[in-house]
């Protein structure tokens, strides 16, 4: 492969590898039996997840405060992000003695908010999305003189995210595959920088969510590419314009840049939560959203990169469910039958006997559309996966029921 000169080579990683000590954890590799056995081949975790504030993010925005001057410390950071990249700004500076305000999003969760503030950072809320939040940030750092830390787009950022690699690298040196999930790309581009500067012949493949890919488009021009409206779940890659200084890397070192979709990313976080016993956000998922969307696709061993552990309650819990559908352990059916006494329960009953668990039952017997006769009946059941949901539609079937959808 053809390397473009960049901003960042190895010795900045190992420079930052060594600001970043005492500091950073070196997070653990945790091995997966079940994706192992998906792939034909041992796969690894590395769980940034369980990193201070929950994601690599410190790792970057440390090194970046780090090398400020003495009058740039003085004058105070300024971030915005609606969580991850705020938190690691808050405890970096926290650490080094600077003052930090960060611009979050008014719809921002609550506990990010409060992790925040917790870490020390004074707190903005500003505008709807991002882009308004990221545009006052960058207005109060013309006017005050703060320093405006980008969550990925410089060298420092990109330097000390690249110590994930180095720290793959020691803890699997026979790593042949590195999946990782890509929105601006300081991560991915620290780790292809100081992986393939040690190992070329280790494959990098990036991911992204199908509605929120820049990288595709951007790389298929040789330059950065704007996306209109980037739209999903996975908010930690949901980044509608790749970096510069990341971008210059991607495009020379990483080996692929693949999509998955939103029901790849529910079932991912649903299998790092049951087989993993990993929280773990929707963008840090996107790695094994891959893996189980093409298991014959990656040569092993396979580090996949589990960036972040960071999701609101509300939105996990909405996710599980979402998962649990894609995964067909959910089943939603709607049906028709002669509205007499006893009927509902006969229904219930060939239900039990293939041990479906009904969640929710609505009985409709009033709708234009039914005849005098007839109700219909939307049901919600919890099964044991798609074979198990095939089982019971053949059980109404063979009952006599006719199922509308």
């Amino acid at each position: 492969m053809d390397v473009n000169p960049v901003a960042v080579g190895l010795d900045d990683v190992r420079t930052a590898q060594k600001t970043l000590s005492g500091v950073a954890r070196m997070t653990v590799l945790e091995g997966s039996r079940h994706l192992s056995s998906l792939v034909g081949a041992p796969v690894h975790l590395k769980c940034e997840n369980l990193q201070r504030t929950g994601s690599f993010k410190l790792r970057g925005a440390y090194v970046r405060i780090a090398g400020l001057s003495d009058g740039e410390r003085a004058a105070g950071v300024v971030a915005a992000s609606a969580g991850n990249h705020a938190q690691g700004v808050a405890l970096a500076a926290s650490l080094l003695g600077v003052r930090a305000t960060v611009f979050m999003p008014v719809g921002a969760p609550l506990p990010k908010v409060a992790a925040t503030r917790e870490y020390g950072a004074e707190v903005r809320l500003h505008g709807q999305v991002v882009d308004e939040t990221l545009r006052a940030a960058q207005e109060y750092a013309r006017s005050t003189g703060a320093v405006f830390i980008h969550p990925f787009d410089h060298p420092d950022v990109v330097a000390g995210q690249g110590t994930v690699g180095l720290e793959i690298l020691e803890q699997c040196p026979e790593v042949r595959t590195i999946v990782v999930g890509i929105g601006g790309g300081g991560l991915a581009a620290g780790i292809a920088v100081a992986v393939k500067a040690l190992r070329p012949d280790v494959r990098i493949v990036g991911v992204q969510a199908e509605g929120a890919a820049a990288y595709p488009p951007s790389l298929a021009a040789g330059r950065p590419v704007s996306i209109d409206a980037p739209a999903t779940m996975a908010d930690g890659i949901k980044v509608g314009r790749p970096g510069d200084v990341p971008f210059d890397i991607v495009s020379g070192l990483v080996d692929e840049v693949r999509t998955v979709s939103e029901d790849a990313l529910a079932s991912a976080l649903l299998l790092c939560l049951e087989r993993a016993k990993m929280v773990v956000e929707p963008a840090g998922a996107s790695p094994v959203a891959a893996l189980l969307s093409d298991p014959e696709g990656f040569e092993g061993p396979v580090v996949a990169v589990l960036s972040g552990g960071n999701v609101d309650p509300l939105l996990m819990q909405r996710i599980l469910t979402h998962g649990m559908a894609a995964a067909g352990r959910y089943l939603s059916l709607r049906l028709r039958l002669v509205d007499r006494p006893g009927a509902l329960a006969l229904l219930l009953g060939v239900l039990s006997e293939v041990d479906a668990n009904v969640l929710d039952v609505s009985h409709v017997r009033t709708e234009p559309r039914l005849g005098l006769t007839e109700a219909e009946v939307e049901l919600h059941l919890e099964t044991k996966g798609p074979e198990h949901c095939a089982q019971v539609r053949r059980a109404l079937s063979d009952a006599g029921y006719a199922v509308i959808d």
